[in-house]
């Protein structure tokens, strides 16, 4: 398995071939070690292991946390709370040890927390009754939060007692989870030395879910008593919808001693997997709710957050989390440089794994070493859970900014160029060529590039001589077979040009439309595209002649899932343009036949656009 820093070309090939066989522990020299930590051919009376949690206690030991699942990997059987130890740093381990056995009924979401004033280490999780089969707890799901305690390094563990009374309101009826990861212990302020860990929980009522909770819970007195603090509630609406779902959270303290909370965000009508949140009262409250993050690519899943000083000692925020936008794959460190204002995209993150891989946790084993527990397999994120050992040097550094090319559209930043595209004679002045490796343009995040539920307009020229593969023009949205998306793309070996929408409408699935081609136009020379969302049809001409129109479906082509805007590449990097790409424009309105007459004879834009990329200039900014 790698341990080199790749870039976004490499971790696109990665991901599409994925990895061989993990290696032996060891490469200590390249600042990354990995080994396999719980798997179920190594324990008997195990047939899954899920759910990791790591901390490291007041006297340097490691405590690995995971589900132990006997019958089979579903999330509400016969589940134990199983620990495994390292008193070196996480080089070598002990064996393993149960901690809370489930006896038939589900015991686990471990989020484990240590006071270090007194060197106990507390252990919240979760209760709910077992299943014989692979199934999902029952909804609404009998759960009860539980608490207990080591005072010997977690040597031995005291009786589980219930939390339910202190930190689940009556109401929180259905679904409920501590963490899972580890919580803190604040260290700055008016509240230092509170420990405090993450829990998110449902509300039924009326035979349907009724609201999401996403919250802490803290204690004051070293986890003698505890008390619910920050929440924030989102309603579900009659029909199943809702804005956001944020759930197992991650919660890191910032220099200024307040808290960045990182949550997954899984089926809301918001854009993006990841929300988040802070609180500037030691855990107490939320200064604001959740607001998503539509451009931090992640599938659904959990995510870590750790804090890890840069060299020069200024604040750099960690978060490891799957990086393909749609498939649970592709372990990866991205960074924030701000404490969590804006994260690193993944062209600069650092590739852990381009394996399946599933949850995650961060622990600071010594100054500058970072340690990840995380699920990960080369068929499946659920094969194993490994231990991986690395340097504040092993991570990719702060990069200076990207070069840009302009975006006329009113308000617009200019877009980033990734690789070194070539400026070429384009078919108004100068376009821009890709050579299929590494080159693209993507566009920063900014509120009016999504295009909802309303009319658009996708103009551009296209020039490519490709005979195989597949070459996106442009692309917007999510990735996967039920994203919210536009785009546009050549596919010679097919003969044609295709374009799709998918969109979704309340709580209906998601629907796709096509519209093809009946030629690929990869004859090398310019062409003009123009795909059409109006009066409930789809329509893709070319060079003015209506090629393809096909019946609309019906909903936003923006909701829900990751979004970006990239011209020459797929979001998730299996797919590159060979090519060349310009005047790329896009309209919030359909336009008229008039109007895309102006634009492929003489390059007259109406105006209004959403964005607008001559792509005939590529600058370093400043800075």
């Amino acid at each position: 398995m790698p341990s080199v820093r790749r870039s976004l070309a490499v971790l696109g090939c990665a991901a599409a071939l994925l990895s061989g066989p993990l290696p032996a522990w060891g490469a200590e020299a390249t600042g990354f070690e990995q080994q396999v930590l719980f798997k179920a051919a190594q324990e008997e009376g195990y047939a899954c292991f899920r759910i990791p949690a790591i901390v490291e206690t007041t006297r340097g030991t490691l405590l690995a946390f995971a589900e132990g699942r006997r019958d089979n990997c579903g999330d509400a059987g016969d589940i134990d709370l199983v620990l495994k130890r390292s008193h070196d740093g996480g080089r070598t381990w002990g064996p393993l040890e149960v901690v809370d056995e489930g006896g038939g009924d589900t015991h686990g979401n471990p989020a484990p927390v240590v006071d270090a004033r007194t060197g106990r280490i507390l252990l919240a999780s979760t209760r709910n009754p077992g299943r014989d089969d692979a199934g999902n707890c029952d909804v609404p799901c009998a759960r009860e939060p539980y608490l207990q305690y080591s005072d010997d390094d977690g040597e031995t563990w005291s009786r589980p007692e219930s939390l339910a009374e202190e930190l689940r309101p009556e109401e929180w009826n259905s679904w409920y989870a501590t963490g899972p990861l580890h919580g803190i212990q604040l260290t700055r302020g008016a509240h230092a030395g509170r420990l405090l860990f993450t829990l998110n929980a449902e509300s039924f009522a009326g035979g349907r879910i009724t609201a999401n909770h996403a919250a802490l819970a803290y204690s004051d007195d070293g986890g003698a008593g505890w008390q619910l603090g920050a929440t924030d509630t989102w309603p579900v609406a009659a029909d199943g919808t809702f804005r956001q779902k944020p759930s197992e959270s991650a919660v890191v303290e910032r220099s200024d001693g307040s808290l960045y909370v990182s949550a997954r965000e899984q089926d809301g009508t918001d854009l993006g997997h990841r929300a988040a949140a802070v609180s500037e009262d030691g855990g107490e409250s939320f200064a604001a709710p959740f607001a998503a993050i539509p451009d931090l690519y992640a599938p659904e899943v959990q995510g870590s957050l750790l804090s890890l000083p840069a060299d020069d000692g200024s604040p750099r925020l960690l978060f490891a989390s799957p990086a393909d936008p749609d498939r649970r794959r592709t372990m990866m460190i991205r960074s924030s440089w701000d404490e969590g204002a804006t994260w690193d995209a993944v062209d600069r993150g650092t590739l852990v794994s381009a394996d399946w891989a599933g949850y995650s946790d961060l622990v600071l084993v010594e100054p500058g070493t970072v340690g990840l527990l995380y699920e990960g397999g080369t068929a499946d994120a659920r094969d194993e859970i490994r231990f991986a050992r690395f340097t504040r040097d092993w991570l990719a550094p702060r990069r200076g900014p990207d070069p840009v090319t302009g975006d006329a559209a009113t308000g617009a930043a200019p877009a980033t160029v990734l690789g070194a595209p070539a400026l070429t004679a384009g078919r108004y002045g100068r376009g821009m060529a890709f050579d299929g490796a590494d080159d693209a343009v993507r566009l920063p995040y900014r509120e009016t590039l999504p295009l909802g539920s309303g009319d658009f307009t996708v103009s551009l020229w296209f020039r490519y001589a490709a005979t195989s593969g597949t070459h996106p023009f442009l692309w917007m949205g999510g990735v996967g077979t039920s994203a919210p998306q536009v785009w546009v793309r050549g596919e010679p070996a097919n003969g044609r040009i295709r374009a799709l929408m998918t969109a979704q409408q309340g709580a209906s699935a998601p629907a796709s439309a096509y519209a093809d081609t009946s030629q690929a136009y990869n004859d090398g020379q310019w062409h003009h595209l123009s795909l059409v969302r109006a009066d409930g049809r789809l329509t893709l001409s070319v060079d003015g002649a209506a090629a393809a129109g096909v019946a609309d479906v019906p909903g936003s082509v923006s909701r829900g899932s990751t979004f970006g805007v990239h011209l020459g590449q797929r979001p998730d990097n299996l797919m590159r343009l060979t090519g060349a790409l310009d005047e790329v424009r896009v309209y919030d309105r359909a336009l008229t036949p008039a109007q895309l007459r102006g634009l492929r004879e003489r390059n007259a834009a109406p105006g209004g656009e959403v964005l607008a990329l001559p792509l005939d200039r590529v600058r370093q900014p400043r800075g």
